[in-house]
């Protein structure tokens, strides 16, 4: 490896554990976004070590000796739901990314939006959906244990008091999304009651638990922030998807959208969507990366939907974008993460690191 060029990289070659697979929905996205990654860090003089999470042994290959911290290419639960974080802060290894009370926060889009609400940030009206709890009185399937078959759901089990207290209380349309998936993996905009029923039959039939959203029309836009204490916002990315809204095939098909950088939006417009980027990520105390989605209204206010701690890493996503707009080149930015990584001691290392000294024996 060349000597460092910049104060961002790494001062030797590291030895990085690439976490990637794993055991969600998302796994196939994962797959994408490991491989890019490897690439890059193997280009840049890194050793990686690929460790797929949703591998049986992946625990005993982490506690292998030699690893100098953890890159984690994983999406969906078990990779950026506090889970994997929490897993290597025990094992003590340093890792990209936020931690594991940020990491599940973010994950949880409703009491993420009950942060920025009462941190005055503008986010949709939501419902919060239990299928537990809406299908208890209702002739719904179970299995011989007694749990809710939710694949099995047909429109008709969603009483009318329900859907028009949705109507009602979030409006429509509105957007139907599981609570805690990324990708928009089962995610459905609903323009009427006879939609709204079917979106909550595609949304239970992957999650037992949904937000139902307001539906804010404008500009769609993401904005990346990266870095530990002193973040960096990285330019605001328009998203013109092929289809209705930006769904999984307009995040990683070819061609599924446009992305314009910087977005076609005013000054101030472009400002106040950069302002609230920044003070989401720091409401939550992200390290290392975050990617912030968000509607422009019609008004030019911009309104937080969603924050994703670990965004893709595929030919198609967005962070590598942003910050090649930025001038930073995508093996740089892993670089970077790296290096952030490294500056956050893991709970695990602490025994060996900051143990207090041993008190001589009284004489």
């Amino acid at each position: 490896m060349t000597e460092p060029q910049n104060e961002y990289q790494t001062a030797r070659p590291l030895a990085v554990a690439l976490l990637y697979g794993g055991i969600s929905n998302e796994r196939e996205i994962s797959l994408l976004s490991a491989k890019n990654v490897e690439a890059e860090l193997e280009a840049i003089g890194h050793t990686v070590v690929m460790i797929d999470t949703g591998a049986p042994g992946y625990i005993e290959k982490l506690q292998q000796e030699g690893l100098d911290v953890a890159f984690i290419a994983l999406h969906g639960e078990g990779g950026e739901d506090g889970t994997i974080q929490g897993l290597l802060e025990l094992l003590g290894i340093p890792y990209v990314g936020s931690g594991v009370m940020t990491s599940a926060l973010a994950m949880d889009k409703m009491r993420a939006k009950i942060l920025f609400e009462a941190a005055g940030v503008m986010t949709p009206i939501a419902a919060n959906l239990i299928a537990s709890d809406i299908l208890a009185c209702v002739d719904s399937p179970v299995d011989k244990t007694g749990s809710l078959v939710l694949k099995e759901l047909s429109a008709d089990v969603f009483d009318a008091e329900l859907i028009d207290e949705l109507a009602k209380g979030v409006g429509l349309p509105c957007v139907v999304k599981p609570l805690r998936f990324g990708s928009s993996v089962g995610v459905t905009i609903a323009h009427d009651e006879n939609e709204l029923r079917e979106a909550l039959v595609v949304g239970f039939g992957v999650s037992p638990e949904l937000l139902v959203e307001a539906f804010i029309k404008g500009t769609e836009v993401t904005v990346a922030v990266i870095g530990n204490d002193v973040p960096e916002v990285l330019p605001v990315i328009e998203i013109v998807p092929v289809n209705e809204f930006y769904d999984y095939e307009s995040k990683y098909a070819q061609g599924g959208s446009t992305h314009i950088i910087p977005a076609r939006l005013p000054e101030d417009q472009l400002e106040a969507c950069m302002d609230a980027a920044y003070e989401v990520y720091v409401i939550l105390g992200c390290r290392g990366m975050a990617r912030v989605d968000m509607i422009v209204s019609e008004e030019g206010v911009p309104w937080i939907f969603e924050i994703n701690t670990i965004p893709g890493m595929t030919s198609t996503s967005l962070l590598p974008e942003a910050a090649r707009a930025a001038g930073i080149q995508v093996g740089e930015l892993y670089d970077r993460l790296l290096t952030w990584a490294l500056e956050d001691v893991p709970l695990g290392a602490r025994g060996a690191a900051f143990a207090p000294a041993v008190p001589a024996p009284i004489a």
